[in-house]
């Protein structure tokens, strides 16, 4: 089903889903949202499996034409979200009509939103997964970014769904500073006792040289005990290299899936949410947690998830006529 056609096409907005995966030995990056829990709150509020593809709006959202009556959904970065010019709510779901225009303010924190459509949306399907990548020519429209006049396309969605809102309390707040955490390796060996006491004691600026494939970071210098260069292994998202230069990189969605720089740490995957809504200019601190600590974290955090979607508010929309003009007025009953 079309369901929009894209008038602007914003900063740099991609078809996302989860990921792909399982084919990193033939030097293809998973890919995928950056924010993996916005995303899977996102569909949560549409009725879509966690994994449908969605818009991943980095800082400057698009405008968008509706061409068919459908429910979406926005999350993520603290942008607000307008159709035909007035205000729908962040985290939470809300029906758009054909003709109406959705388009979004500028981001007041955080660095990415993503925009769900009841039934997901439509893009190449390559090794299992839609999400775009760009190097690659790979998933989403053509493998690149959309753009002015694309139509994009929906599944089938379920009938009668009802809008829905994401409690306050489960809301994330985005800083321009935060603590990541890491376990440490898998060749911290390479480094002496100093070395990681600067590494976990310093705070980092992220450069304007980032991007999807990876956070250059700058702050004090990481020396290895002897070089820092090994013998080329395994990348994956969340892994930190340490250059010659000593400034660290943190590798990130797109990144090659080898690489020759030692890594002395690797973020949780639960923190690489954290990381996406972070920007040129951020900072960040990092916390060494041990292997326990991040299961508990990681089992935490799929606890959360399920509480967000058992305890949903629902929203009730009403088309109200005021002088020859018709609006949605949205209600949330007591």
């Amino acid at each position: 089903m079309e369901c929009f056609r894209v008038l602007s096409q914003g900063l740099f907005t991609t078809i996302q889903d989860i990921g792909r995966f399982g084919y990193e030995s033939q030097g293809i990056p998973t890919s995928g949202a950056m924010d993996e829990f916005a995303l899977r709150i996102a569909n949560i509020l549409v009725g879509n499996d966690e994994n449908a593809p969605c818009l991943e709006i980095t800082l400057m959202g698009p405008t968008l034409e509706v061409l068919s009556d459908v429910m979406i959904a926005v999350t993520g970065a603290e942008i607000q979200p307008l159709v035909n010019g007035f205000p729908r709510p962040c985290w939470s779901s809300f029906p758009v009509q054909k003709g109406d225009i959705v388009s979004f303010g500028p981001i007041k924190s955080g660095f990415r939103a993503y925009l769900a459509v009841a039934g997901g949306f439509k893009g190449n399907l390559i090794m299992n997964s839609v999400s775009t990548y760009t190097r690659g020519k790979l998933g989403g429209i053509k493998g690149r970014r959309i753009e002015k006049d694309d139509i994009l396309i929906s599944g089938v969605s379920q009938s009668g769904l009802d809008a829905r809102k994401v409690r306050d309390e489960y809301i994330p707040s985005y800083s321009s500073e935060e603590e990541i955490r890491i376990i440490l390796g898998p060749q911290d060996d390479y480094f002496d006792e100093e070395a990681i006491k600067v590494f976990l004691s310093s705070t980092y600026v992220i450069t304007k040289d980032s991007d999807r494939m990876g956070y250059r970071l700058e702050g004090p210098e990481i020396k290895a005990k002897e070089r820092h260069d090994i013998i080329t292994d395994g990348l994956l998202p969340g892994a930190i290299q340490i250059p010659g230069n000593g400034k660290p990189i943190i590798i990130l969605k797109d990144a090659q899936t080898t690489g020759g720089y030692t890594k002395i740490a690797t973020v949780i995957s639960v923190d690489l949410s954290k990381l996406a809504q972070l920007k040129p200019g951020d900072k960040v601190r990092f916390r060494a947690v041990d292997l326990f600590e991040a299961h508990k974290i990681l089992v935490e955090t799929e606890n959360k998830i399920k509480e967000i979607k058992e305890t949903l508010k629902v929203l009730k929309y009403f088309k109200v006529k005021v002088n020859d003009r018709y609006y949605d007025v949205g209600v949330e009953p007591l």
